[in-house]
């Protein structure tokens, strides 16, 4: 019966060529615009690790002094280096790490290579572990090297590409700075969208081409970057000092169950105590522990307008669904005779209610693939544009199924007025007017 209505479905549609065209364009147009604005949705609004972002914390402590205190604002965006090596020191959660961005300048591995400018990042051991960095070859360092301020690199896999040619480079020697590092590991392609770990140097960057430990880092004075904010003066030259006033380190707590996380948010509570008890912290106990998607909410990661974009996008599909709710009841009035004849020849109200349904979901199912085809088109504009996340906007598989799946039921929705309207002409009426 499926297949008689939907060849009924295909003559209505030749009987009325410019109709449906107009109708298919409406449909099109609506699910194009919505389902566009969704999918840049979707990408920066994703979750960059499902599987354990409950399990990730990022912790903010308040040493900042009492001159501009007001009860209830946040605390410091990042730790002092005293503050993250403390808690790292304490051990007090299943993995936790230390870390800010910087930058180096690569000295060519062959002749006729050019310098690369690399971004990079300084962290503790637990970083690949706790962050899900995937190894095509080698390894991360551990504690000990942390602490023996070995001079070794880890790899992204571009970079890999471009220094070795994808070779494996284990044991191969980088000078950075005219420091000679050794190769231990290199990531397979990675990169976690948005940038959570680190959203000061940007929240939809790519992931670092180079990672070295920490303790290195700093102790060969490379430069950092991002956020960089001291709150006093103090009599060191050098403001990353460990008993220096600023922060500038990102710090992370792996705690892999909410009895953990309870334990270790009184814990940071207590130490927050013992630094003010201390005279370190002037401004009462104000600690924050949110997890990955807390975090990237709190901090506004998703541009603002963004979600107003989307209501007006769907919006403006309501809009097309009226519009083929009117064209599809006036499709209806012109077809009353056909739909008495048919009564009247013992077609039952519900094959009338399920003849029109069909032509509408046939109807939703074109209009899908061609709303398809606009909703490539208007991502293909968004990549071309200078937005960071330009490049990262695309139409994965659950998007794909969506925008089909949108359409299909947005036609149905706007055919259930027109079918059960057609399921009400009675035939007499109808056949007194042949």
């Amino acid at each position: 019966m499926l297949s008689y209505y939907f060849e009924l479905a295909l003559r209505s549609f030749k009987a009325a060529k410019g109709l449906t065209v107009l109708m298919l364009l409406t449909i099109a147009l609506g699910v194009g615009a919505s389902m566009t604005t969704l999918a840049i949705f979707h990408v920066l609004s994703g979750d960059p690790i499902p599987h354990k972002s409950d399990q990730l914390f990022n912790i903010q402590l308040d040493a900042w002094p009492m001159r501009g205190y007001e009860a209830g604002q946040e605390p410091t965006l990042q730790l002092s280096r005293q503050d993250a090596q403390n808690l790292l020191r304490a051990a007090k959660a299943d993995r936790q790490v230390m870390m800010v961005g910087g930058g180096l300048l690569v000295e060519p591995v062959e002749p006729g290579q050019s310098a690369m400018q690399a971004r990079t990042r300084y962290a503790s051991a637990d970083f690949f572990a706790m962050f899900d960095a995937p190894f095509a070859l080698g390894t991360g360092w551990t504690a000990a090297d942390d602490a023996a301020e070995a001079r070794v690199v880890v790899l992204s896999h571009s970079a890999n590409q471009r220094l070795f040619g994808g070779a494996d480079s284990r044991g191969k020697t980088l000078n950075l700075r005219d420091k000679p590092f050794r190769v231990i590991g290199v990531l397979a392609p990675w990169r976690p969208v948005p940038h959570y770990y680190d959203l000061t140097t940007g929240k939809f960057n790519p992931a670092e081409d180079l990672y070295l430990p920490f303790a290195t880092a700093i102790g060969l004075k490379f430069g950092t970057s991002g956020n960089f904010n001291c709150w006093a003066e103090h009599a060191s030259e050098d403001s990353r000092s460990v008993g220096a006033p600023c922060a500038w380190i990102q710090y992370w707590a792996e705690l892999g169950t909410p009895a953990k996380a309870e334990a270790y948010l009184q814990y940071l509570k207590n130490y927050s105590d013992q630094q003010r008890q201390a005279g370190r912290f002037e401004r009462p106990t104000n600690v924050r522990m949110r997890p990955v998607m807390d975090w990237l909410a709190t901090s506004k990661v998703v541009p603002a307008d963004l979600g107003l974009q989307l209501w007006l996008a769907f919006g403006f599909l309501a809009v097309c669904l009226v519009n083929t709710v009117s064209l599809l009841l006036a499709k209806c009035l012109r077809r009353s005779g056909e739909i008495g004849v048919r009564r009247a020849l013992g077609a039952s109200r519900r094959a009338i209610f399920a003849q029109f349904l069909v032509e509408a979901g046939t109807l939703g199912l074109a209009g899908g693939l061609l709303g398809l085809l606009l909703t490539w088109a208007g991502l293909w504009a968004v990549r071309q544009g200078s937005n960071p996340y330009a490049a990262l906007v695309g139409l994965d598989g659950p998007m794909l199924l969506t925008t089909l799946g949108l359409a299909l039921l947005a036609s149905l929705l706007a055919g259930l007025l027109p079918a059960w309207r057609a399921c009400q002409v009675t035939p007499a009426l109808q056949l007194k007017t042949q």
